[in-house]
Formats: C-alpha cells, structure tokens, sequence
C-alpha cells in the first residue's frame, strides 16, 4: 500500500515540475517577444531559425483562419505558391507568393482579389510549415497581462499547494508523536 502512494506522489512530483518548467518557458518566451517586438521593432523574433505567429485575418481562407497558429522557418530560397511572412512596418503578413521578379516578391492572400504591393526579398522573415488551428487564440491570451498573471498564478499553485499538503502531513505526523508521548506520560502516571 505504501509503495503505491510513493508511486504516485513521485508522479505528481514529475508531472507538478514539468508544469512548471512549461509555465517558465511561456514567461521567458513572453518576456523575450516583449523586448524583440518593443525594443528592436520587430514583429516576428525567430531564435534559431523559427518563429511562431497568430493569423489575424481571414485573407488567408480557407488555408488559415484567425485565430490560427503558424509556424515558421527561415529559408533562403522562396517559390511561386510559397506562403510566406513578411513584415509591413509594424504587422506581419501572410500571404502566398504569386510571383517573383529578382529581389522583389509578389504576394496575396487567398482570398482576396488584388495582390499586394511588391516586397523586397529581405523583408520576408520565412516560410510557414505548418499550422495549428486555433491555438494562435491561446498564444494571444497568453500574451496579455491577463494571460501572464495567469501563467504566474498558475506556477505559484503548482509550488505551494504540495508544499502545505506536506506542511499539514508533517504537522499531522508531530501531533500524532505528541498524542502518543501524553499517552505514554499518562500511562507511566497511572
């Protein structure tokens, strides 16, 4: 019986700590988009050669819906039907590349009906491999000060309610030993 609990309590231990490790990551991570986007300008950070980004309109259906999460990759060579993300001042846009004339690209978004205005080549941060329906939504959240206290709330409770479930094991435990000496002592007394 005993060996079971400690079973499960070291599964809790490992599932609490992985948690936890998630909840700083997405602080870290959250952190260090504020100081890319805010200090340097740049919309879509991409540490070792990738990046994540939310869809926020619908120029992209049916291929990407708002609320989508896509993720990116830095390449160097881009093709016609390439969809891509490029950076218009201060926003990010996804669209598919129609055509290429030397360092200039052409997108437009699926479903619009104009293309845009030609990019330079460098302005394109990478390539989308794939996408994650609706969790761009969760990223966003996650993103606001409201999603951040969460995430803070969220790591303080993985640390403290196992602490004071041990605190109120241990206090249990020297009641128990107090219990029993006053018995002893009243035993010895009679």
């Amino acid at each position: 019986m005993k060996n079971s609990k400690k079973v499960s309590f070291k599964w809790a231990n490992v599932i609490r700590i992985s948690l936890l490790i998630i909840c700083a990551t997405i602080l870290g991570v959250n952190v260090y988009l504020l100081n890319a986007t805010s200090l340097v300008g740049n919309q879509l950070p991409m540490p070792f050669g990738c990046g994540a980004a939310v869809v926020l309109s619908g120029s992209m259906e049916p291929e990407f819906s708002r609320g989508d999460l896509i993720i990116i990759r830095e390449t160097e060579r881009f093709e016609v039907d390439d969809i891509v993300v490029f950076q218009d001042g201060n926003n990010l846009v996804v669209h598919r590349i129609i055509e290429i004339n030397g360092q200039a690209v052409t997108t437009k978004g699926d479903a619009n009906n104009t293309a845009d205005n030609p990019v330079s080549i460098s302005a394109v941060k990478g390539k989308v491999l794939f996408c994650i329906p609706f969790a761009g939504r969760i990223v966003s959240f996650l993103k606001t000060p409201i999603g951040t206290i969460c995430i803070i709330a969220a790591a303080i409770a993985l640390i403290e309610i196992p602490r004071r479930r041990e605190q109120r094991k241990d206090d249990e435990g020297r009641q128990k030993i107090i219990d029993e000496i006053e018995r002893l002592k009243r035993e010895q007394q009679d």
